[in-house]
């Protein structure tokens, strides 16, 4: 491709509402243009890059057995109706009327459409296991779309169903598109972890998130660095302590804490480690208030929480409810002296284990210490992990600690099972000719999400740094008065000619630029490889050679390569 007959588009600044790099930086090299909030056309630029991404995904899912089609992007309301997810499934769907005035959405997923399809199509379990896939435009109306296309209302999505007759046939197609999704990714060239996960909304029995590593992650990933095992951190278990319960070694005390309302301000009055405190947080569970017990450096998690029964539907208690169960304002509350037969508690595992505790007096500005169950309060009505994992926890597998780090989901796999089958009756007949539901599966990758996660990842202050895999062309031949020079124009078009010949993905650079300017946008837009043609180089018969990143085996540096042997010299450095 010749610049001069393609369509580049960068500029030198962002726009101040660009907050990521990745969103600053697709605006700044012309991947794409904002249309409207959440909303952008892909340029030519980036579209070369989806389409990488596009091509490795559909490769490797053709390669899974998975089978192409495209559904309808509009739905009609009677699908989401069925499975009762037109009322419940929120804000985030567009539902629009056609001329009629019946009822459509633009699908967010595709779920209810896929399931009509088995239902009508699939009658035998001769026919199962089924896997169909599509890549195609989806549109959540996201409350506040940012990041750019990260956090988009439209965005590119490959989402694929499978179909069987059992959930063993289930758990191993899970595992085919498990492989599948750990190929794609590595292809790609990304660093990424597969992480166990909440099913969340969707059902189902098993999950796994996809998450490309990146300080700007929306997502807390806990894993082991001396194992395999790594969760989102809504579902990474916190280990009960290996060492029980120490006996007493204090008296309970008050202590007066004037304005000290937090874990972190007492500790640091009294001078003792944050650890050694227990917050109290009380929440309302149908008609049931409910206090949890948690260290004063754990966060509460709530996925965990509602898992419990009878919490699927919990909220935290107001003022109101505080004040009437405690006669004392939040900021001083605690567990000792409150009437059990009316408020129950809950103590994560680590606070079972503790003694010698403080914690609040349910008294305006005083705290408790010296704080001991069995003792100078009652045990608690159950003990469950409740909490957050933190770094240098246990990890569960039991075979390290744990480290924390961010991520960005980038793919989704759920073992759905029977959820929509069973909502939507969609049967075959076994062997015995019996009707039975149908075991689905879904799987999910973010497609224009991959894009800005490897910026995200890949980057550096002169632009981005793709990996060869999704770059939109592997080469740049920067041609240094191309319109002036004759010698100039005769080397890089043959050049040119030859490298494209051999397979390589080329841009020639043939605008009538500054050599400045044509530099600053080969290292913006990120092309791995940079070949430049000048009249000075020409005269030893040598360009010049840069990669726009050091190889393990390369030092980076700019070097001089012979004319003549170039394109073998790229055809040995790239593989050909």
């Amino acid at each position: 491709m010749r610049a001069s007959q393609f369509f580049i588009s960068t500029t030198k600044e962002a726009p101040s509402e660009a907050e990521l790099v990745s969103h600053k930086l697709m605006l700044r090299a012309g991947l794409i243009k904002r249309l409207g909030s959440g909303l952008y056309t892909w340029m030519p630029l980036g579209l070369r890059v989806l389409r990488r991404v596009e091509a490795v995904v559909r490769e490797e899912m053709n390669r899974a057995g998975a089978i192409e089609l495209l559904m309808p992007a509009v739905q009609p309301a009677e699908l989401w109706q069925e499975t009762g997810r037109w009322a419940v499934f929120g804000p985030q769907m567009l539902k629009i009327k056609d001329r009629h005035q019946r009822d459509f959405c633009f699908g967010p997923t595709h779920e209810e459409v896929i399931t009509d399809v088995a239902r009508r199509e699939i009658k035998s379990y001769r026919q199962l296991p089924v896997n169909f896939y599509q890549i195609q435009m989806k549109f959540r109306d996201e409350i506040r779309p940012r990041f750019g296309v990260m956090r988009a209302r439209e965005f590119l999505m490959k989402d694929a169903y499978s179909f069987h007759a059992g959930r063993d046939s289930l758990a191993e197609t899970y595992q085919t598109m498990y492989d599948a999704y750990t190929r794609i990714f590595s292809r790609l060239g990304l660093t990424f972890r597969a992480v166990a996960a909440d099913t969340g909304a969707i059902g189902g029995s098993a999950s796994h998130e996809f998450h490309v590593l990146a300080d700007s992650g929306e997502d807390l990933i806990a894993y082991c660095p001396d194992s395999d095992y790594a969760a989102n951190v809504e579902l990474a278990e916190a280990l009960a302590p290996a060492t029980p319960r120490a006996a007493p070694q204090e008296t309970l005390r008050e202590v007066d804490t004037p304005k000290q309302t937090t874990c972190e301000d007492v500790a640091a009055l009294l001078g003792i480690p944050l650890a050694r405190t227990v917050k109290l947080i009380a929440v309302v569970a149908g008609e049931q208030l409910t206090v949890l017990l948690l260290r004063g450096d754990h966060m509460l998690n709530e996925v965990k929480l509602g898992k419990l029964e009878g919490f699927a539907d919990f909220r935290l208690a107001n003022e109101a409810e505080i004040r009437a169960a405690f006669d004392c304002p939040p900021g001083f509350l605690g567990p000792v002296g409150i009437d059990r037969n009316k408020i129950r508690v809950i103590a994560d595992r680590t606070v079972a284990a503790m003694s010698d505790f403080v914690c609040g007096a349910n008294k305006p500005k005083f705290h408790l210490a010296g704080v001991n169950f069995g003792r100078d309060l009652q045990e608690p009505d159950s003990v469950a992990d409740i909490r957050n994992v933190v770094t240098g926890d246990p990890s569960p597998d039991g075979k390290g600690t744990l480290q924390l780090c961010r991520g960005i989901e980038v793919g989704h796999v759920f073992q759905l099972g029977s959820k929509y089958s069973q909502a939507m009756d969609a049967t075959y007949l076994d062997e015995a000719g019996k009707a039975q539901a149908m075991e689905m599966g879904c799987y999910g990758i973010g497609v224009s999400r991959i894009v800005a996660s490897a910026i995200e990842q890949y980057h550096d202050e002169r632009g981005i740094v793709w990996p060869k895999s999704m770059a939109p062309f592997l080469l740049v031949i920067v041609a240094i008065g191309y319109a002036k020079s004759g010698m100039v124009q005769k080397a890089a078009d043959t050049l040119y000619a030859d490298l494209t010949a051999a397979g390589f993905d080329v841009l020639l650079d043939d605008r009538d630029e500054r050599p400045g300017v044509m530099f600053a946008d080969a290292e913006l837009i990120g092309i791995p490889h940079r070949v430049t043609v000048g009249e000075r180089g020409l005269k030893d018969g040598v360009v010049e050679y840069q990669p726009r990143r050091a190889a393990a085996d390369q030092s980076g540096e700019a070097q001089k390569i012979a004319l003549a042997g170039a394109t073998e010299f790229f055809t040995g450095l790239l593989g050909h």
